[in-house]
């Protein structure tokens, strides 16, 4: 994959990258996103505060960086899910990486936003336009998203996609977006079929 489109990076580090202590619960660290020498790719890596100064200079130059907490990792019940959650489904996307799902995966990136699961942490222009980084608030996965610029009047159009594609385990209707997509085509044919009939009965 090309630098610049989106990505999924995997949730934070549990120590730090240049001293190696383990984060403590709620403490500040840094992270920070490099490209990825070994493939197209991008990497993270966290730092505490202390090793963010300490860190080599040699390493590269990042792509971006932000201060954020680290949150030590729970255990959860499992529970049985019937449908694909809206993170789930984002993740999935980013991981496919469909040309067609690129404004799909920023509406739910945004609705994900609003719902307090992601946050935006930084925004870096790329040659394809605005790269959008989040980062979800209690696993700290991040999401590298492109900014399609979505027009405000098909904003309500992808949302609702958007539910369609949660409502049918994350996969889309093609034959019902199909039938939706040529209405006009089949009644014009059969008007113009009708006037046929009539022209031939006239004469």
């Amino acid at each position: 994959m090309a630098f610049g489109e989106s990505w999924h990076i995997k949730s934070r580090s549990h120590q730090c990258v240049v001293t190696g202590r383990t984060f403590e619960d709620g403490e500040s660290i840094i992270a920070a996103i490099f490209p990825d020498p070994e493939s197209s790719g991008w990497l993270r890596k966290d730092y505490s505060l202390v090793g963010w100064e300490q860190r080599d200079s040699e390493e590269g130059e990042k792509f971006s960086q932000w201060k954020t907490v680290y949150k030590a990792p729970v255990s959860q019940e499992r529970v049985e899910v019937t449908k694909e959650s809206p993170i789930d489904l984002l993740r999935r996307m980013v991981d496919e990486d469909e040309e067609h799902t690129e404004k799909v995966r920023f509406i739910l990136a945004v609705m994900l936003e609003r719902q307090k699961i992601l946050v935006e942490k930084d925004t870096q222009a790329v040659p394809s336009g605005i790269l959008r980084v989040y980062e979800h608030r209690k696993e700290g996965d991040v999401f590298l998203i492109r900014d399609p610029n979505v027009a405000l009047d098909q904003v309500e159009a992808m949302q609702q996609e958007v539910l369609e594609l949660l409502e049918n385990h994350g996969r889309r209707n093609d034959a019902a977006a199909h039938d939706l997509s040529e209405p006009n085509v089949t009644e014009q044919g059969s008007s113009d079929e009708a006037t046929s009939v009539e022209d031939a009965e006239n004469d």
